[in-house]
């Protein structure tokens, strides 16, 4: 590669882990193609889906190391349903 191409190749690498990265909420959790997309090992773009039990003990998980690793971070307001 140029250094023009590795420049560029680069800045749409970094542009894909902030979208990630500054989500917000729940849109964390969905699937992200786009996120992928700019990763250079090239994978199956259609995931395997985990069972909802096994899903929902993800999720479960991901909070809790949340409340561990951020005891006194920013709450979101409760969504009204």
């Amino acid at each position: 590669m140029t250094q023009a191409q590795l420049i560029d190749d680069i800045s749409k690498r970094r542009a894909g882990i902030r979208q990630h990265r500054d989500s917000r909420g729940q849109d964390r959790c969905w699937h992200h193609p786009a996120l992928w997309r700019v990763v250079p090992a090239k994978t199956d773009p259609r995931p395997a889906v985990p069972s909802w039990p096994d899903f929902m003990a993800g999720c479960v998980q991901y909070r809790q190391s949340l409340a561990e690793g951020l005891p006194a971070g920013k709450r979101m307001p409760e969504q009204q349903r």
